[in-house]
């Protein structure tokens, strides 16, 4: 079960360190290099999560082996992290974000699938954190490689030229480990079922919270480097505001499975949704670096926490529909972070601050807290699924 744990942290890290957040640490490079202004970089961001909103809507619909959609994932995030270092026109980056979006989605939601199922199956499910830890372990190798290129004054073409490496040797170690998926695909049983709809509808409130979670983080998330620039220019310095972020991502999942099993899912959720409320203000009540930090610490640690207990309790709440509850959740997440580098970029100020949109931010972070803490809404979980969520 290890062996599939580590499968899972690698393929997330590749789809989700790189794929999705590689363009964090290199937005700052990009600038610099080809004077991209924080409006055209809010676009290409909303581009990655318009193309991840649209991974996450097909996989609904998909009726395709878990193994084979990670593959095509993988393969995906590959091929257009390397076109992102040779392409050097705003259209080409827009499609090509767009695609990585894509890829993205069907790894996280299909990855999820696969590894839960057989961690539960196993007895193993402390090892959750194990597969969830790779995001955030990702993060933090992707941002470290961009630290050091900058410090070698390396252009943006050629950091993403090394991340696409990145992604290779990451996707081909997974490639055999997946196995042939016999037994697990992402085919659904019960989408016919009678009553589906009705059971579906008690999924709503799973999917407002996820969405909001989306909208939430997804301001700090892609702007965190940019945001420690405004306060500090050197690179070594800012440059690592990402990095902390990754380290937090990666380590929190770990002793979140141990909470998990003690106070419940669904509260791990609601705290990991409040802290984040916390750290999303953090550099409204501390503009300076260090506040922009905290917001790296606080947003990172609790971000995959979320993404974690979100799938756990998708997979607790729908059973053999597992599968297509996670990719409605993702799909509502994938909404809300269209939405956020758009509205933060609309709301700018004229010092170019993300006040307005992290106080926004903040406030539906904490009101889904509060719905997620309520006991009536431990009632969205069917008693037969209760011993997911001890």
């Amino acid at each position: 079960m290890l062996r599939v744990a580590v499968a899972g942290l690698v393929a997330l890290a590749v789809a989700m360190g790189i794929g999705r957040f590689a363009f964090t640490p290199l937005l700052p490079m990009m600038q610099q290099d080809f004077g991209l202004s924080m409006a055209a970089g809010g676009w290409l961001a909303s581009a990655n999560y318009l193309g991840y909103l649209l991974g996450a809507l097909s996989a609904t619909a998909l009726r395709i082996r878990s193994v084979t959609a990670i593959r095509v994932g993988l393969t995906t995030i590959v091929v257009v992290t390397l076109g992102m270092g040779v392409a050097h026109t705003f259209i080409a980056w827009v499609a090509l974000r767009t695609l990585a979006g894509v890829g993205s989605a069907w790894v996280l939601v299909f990855t999820s699938s696969w590894c839960l199922e057989r961690l539960a199956r196993a007895h193993r499910p402390i090892l959750n954190g194990v597969v969830f830890a790779g995001v955030g372990s990702g993060i933090a190798v992707a941002g470290a490689v961009c630290v050091e290129l900058m410090r070698w004054n390396t252009s943006s073409a050629q950091a993403w030229m090394a991340l696409g490496c990145l992604a290779l040797a990451g996707a081909a170690a997974v490639w055999r480990a997946l196995g042939t998926g016999e037994g697990v695909d992402s085919k659904d049983p019960q989408r016919v079922a009678v009553g589906a709809q009705r059971r579906e509808a008690r999924w709503a409130p799973l999917v407002v919270c996820y969405g909001i979670f989306g909208f939430g983080y997804i301001v700090p998330a892609t702007f965190v480097p940019a945001m420690a620039r405004q306060f500090v220019t050197n690179p070594l310095v800012f440059g690592w505001a990402w990095p902390v972020f990754g380290v937090a991502a990666a380590l929190t999942p770990l002793a979140a499975s141990a909470w998990a099993q003690r106070i419940g899912i669904r509260r791990v959720w609601a705290g990991s949704q409040a802290t984040m409320a916390f750290g999303v203000a953090a550099p409204i009540v501390w503009p300076t670096i260090g506040g922009v930090m905290l917001a790296a610490l606080l947003v990172g640690g609790t971000f995959m926490v979320i993404t974690m207990t979100g799938m756990q309790q998708a997979r607790a709440a729908a059973g053999p529909s597992a599968t297509r509850l996670m990719a409605a959740m993702t799909s509502a997440f994938g909404a809300g972070q269209v939405v956020g580098p758009i509205v933060a970029t609309s709301l700018l100020g004229a010092d170019a601050g993300f006040s307005r949109a992290l106080l926004i931010a903040c406030v539906l972070l904490i009101v889904s807290a509060a719905f997620l803490a309520l006991p009536r809404s431990e009632q969205t979980v069917p008693q037969a699924a209760k011993p997911d969520d001890s």
